[in-house]
């Protein structure tokens, strides 16, 4: 019954009404027989309507089980769905890498703006209730963002697909550029955006107010396991969603393929390099389900039942800088005056900031990776972007949620207090960066390319499709339909393969009378070439796909059990009553400095290494066709070390700054946890 600092109860709304005497009447109604409730510990309903198998879910389980659900749903739809359409919405709206990175940072940007003050007005309010605004938010934007589908009308997946040469047939009658060639697709830009804003701020209060929820409702020594938990079930839903969104780019774009007419069109496949799956669907499927959970959420009430109790046992590991006591003396964080002066406290927190520029910094490369390696494996490896997709949330999403529940039960299990967290992660860091090396080994050169990366025959020029060989074939560069010759090189089209006709065999279309076509490299008895080409890019020989996903996978596992060591650091080393406010700033920083530069840095890093872009008619830059695979390689290697060497150094400064207070200091941990149990 001894009041003591080092017992403060952490919410500064909590520990206010602690001694303002019993809660209101009938808030225990539904409580179990025992102590009386804290303050807002209530039971679970809306209202007087608290129905008694509610109340089963009135406590830290069912409330991490709603947490979760929300957690995956918005894990889908964010770090899954919209990464796993990124290469579509590419090509069906004519944008670039850097405007889809944009786009991939606009949901970052809201984050930013409104995480500081969400965080520190939340921490008095109802945490659930947010938690119930963030459900609303994240199904608008998820609506949102299927939209341009429903308003950009068919999609017109181009001309004939023979584009053969010398035949009046197979030419195009408008060659020349005129203003209904001009599209306006990439004004679909906007509405994008908007969603990912929408979205954005839907993703606030869930990774600010409902973490610091959990830290509220569990005993210390679970923190992290729960914590561990939420933040493994946030990575599995961009696991479903990298699946379904892969599955989903199977069915085509608009459900049911247009038949044509005209002998000389002939459908697409999921071959075809034109083919755009049905992205849209997971958005409309996820809206639908993410407004549902607004109801789990509006019924918890302000503090689970057991909280007073859960805070008054806790022991302050606040990093022993004077703030604690000048949070706890001014009563700082009561009104909008003090945000100022509470801001400025954590700022000077140098183990807080520490901890922040390293987590920002792993952020970056995290945010880049997940938003472009479909692409880099389908590109790299030669595989289909459904594949390519879905194989790389196979890997990346699963390594990351491991990688997050591990470290959560180590730090559990070994009760780390907050100096043994921060010296847990500088080791899980050095091991990422070693691993780190992979794209040094495992990566893949470019298959030959005709007039990309070598001459037509010893004709031409590079970076020239047009050689003598195809020079009177009339061929159009914005209509990119990849065949492989028998000499093992790619061709940008039939076309530009000097190829005149074509047959179908065993259903198999095969071109031939090909001019710029040479003999076959490779003699075989058992087989004679039926053929001069076939439709789609040549096989890669390169083997390092299983060896590269392999290394990838444990370097994704070592870098994200460094996540929820983060998390609990932060909430150790900051004073009780601003701890939301302190996730609030950490996602400032993580957004400015990591999530939001990092898919714009690896967009602008991919663009770099481009060698054939998409150009009309009108000489306007598309999407890019072709990229130099080793650039690539050593290009995003270049940036991952960086981060994460920055990383290490910036949490071996936290280690370094770090001072417990002294009751902690002077006390062995058996010694706490009897005097908080006494």
């Amino acid at each position: 019954g001894i009041e003591n600092p080092a017992f403060e109860a952490p919410s500064s709304d909590l520990g206010r009404r602690q001694h303002a005497g019993p809660a209101r009447p009938g808030a225990g109604a539904a409580a179990p027989a025992g102590p009386c409730p804290g303050p807002g510990e209530g039971p679970c309903g809306w209202g007087p309507c608290t129905p008694r198998a509610l109340q089963l879910c009135n406590n830290s389980e069912g409330y991490l089980a709603a947490y979760s659900l929300l957690a995956i749903f918005q894990g889908i739809v964010v770090n899954g769905l919209i990464n796993i359409s990124i290469s579509t919405i590419e090509k069906r709206y004519e944008l670039n890498s850097s405007l889809t990175g944009l786009i991939s940072a606009s949901y970052d940007i809201a984050f930013c703006v409104l995480s500081l003050f969400v965080s520190y007005f939340g921490e008095r309010g109802h945490k659930p209730r947010w938690l119930a605004f963030s459900a609303f938010m994240l199904g608008l934007g998820s609506l949102v963002f299927s939209l341009p589908h429903f308003s950009s009308g068919k999609y017109q997946y181009g001309g004939k697909l023979e584009d053969t040469c010398q035949t009046a047939e197979t030419t195009f009658g408008n060659a020349t550029c005129s203003a209904s060639t001009n599209s306006s697709l990439h004004k679909y830009l906007y509405v994008f955006i908007l969603g990912q804003l929408l979205l954005g701020v839907g993703g606030t209060p869930l990774y600010t107010l409902g973490t610091a929820f959990i830290d509220d409702s569990v005993p210390k020594h679970k923190s992290s396991l729960y914590i561990g938990i939420g933040y493994a079930m946030s990575l599995l839903g961009p696991a479903v969603g990298y699946v379904l969104g892969g599955q989903l780019l199977k069915v085509y774009i608009d459900i049911q393929i247009p038949k044509r007419q005209d002998t000389t069109y002939t459908e697409v496949d999921q071959d075809d390099p034109r083919w755009l799956g049905a992205w849209w669907i997971g958005f409309l499927v996820c809206f639908f389900a993410i407004w549902l959970l607004i109801i789990p959420f509006s019924c918890f009430p302000r503090h689970l039942p057991g909280t007073a109790k859960i805070q008054a046992e806790k022991i302050s590991e606040t990093h022993d800088d004077g703030s604690q006591v000048l949070v706890q003396t001014n009563n700082i964080g009561q009104s909008f005056k003090d945000f100022p002066v509470a801001l400025l406290i954590l700022l000077r927190n140098p183990v807080l900031m520490s901890l922040i520029i390293a987590s920002s910094s792993e952020a970056l490369v995290a945010t880049g990776f997940a938003t472009f390696l479909p692409k880099f494996i389908e590109n790299q490896f030669g595989k289909s972007s459904s594949f390519s997709a879905t194989l790389g949330g196979l890997v990346l999403i699963p390594a990351a949620a491991l990688g997050q529940v591990i470290s959560g039960v180590l730090v559990s299990k070994c009760k780390m207090d907050c100096k043994g967290i921060i010296k847990f992660m500088i080791s899980t860091c050095s091991v990422a960066l070693i691993l780190n090396t992979v794209f040094l080994f495992a990566k893949c050169g470019n298959e030959p390319f005709a007039g990309v990366s070598e001459t037509y025959n010893g004709t031409g020029t590079l970076y020239n499709l047009t050689a003598p060989c195809n020079a009177n074939c009339r061929c159009l560069r914005s209509m990119y339909y990849p065949v492989c010759g028998r000499d093992e090189v790619q061709y940008f089209s039939p076309c530009f393969a000097g190829c005149a006709s074509y047959l179908f065999n065993n259903m198999k279309k095969t071109y031939h009378n090909c001019s710029c076509i040479g003999k076959p490299k490779r003699e075989n008895g058992s087989e004679d070439f039926l053929y001069e080409a076939i439709p789609g890019k040549c096989p890669t020989q390169c083997k390092f796909l299983p060896l590269f996903l392999t290394f990838f996978f444990f370097a994704v596992v070592f870098t994200f059990m460094a996540n929820t060591p983060t998390t609990v650091a932060i909430l150790r080393c900051v004073p009780d009553k601003q701890r939301s406010f302190a996730l609030g700033v950490q996602s400032v920083f993580l957004r400015l400095l990591g999530t939001i530069p990092g898919p714009i840095l690896f967009g602008v890093a991919i663009d770099s290494s481009c060698t054939l872009w998409d150009i009309n008619e009108c000489e306007t830059k598309g999407a890019c066709w072709v990229y130099d695979n080793e650039r690539m390689a050593y290009l995003l290697m270049g940036i991952s070390a960086a981060c994460k060497s920055i990383t290490i150094i910036f949490v071996v400064m936290a280690v370094y700054f770090y001072k417990p207070p002294p009751l902690t200091k002077a006390l062995p941990r058996k010694t706490s946890e009897k005097i908080s149990v006494i």
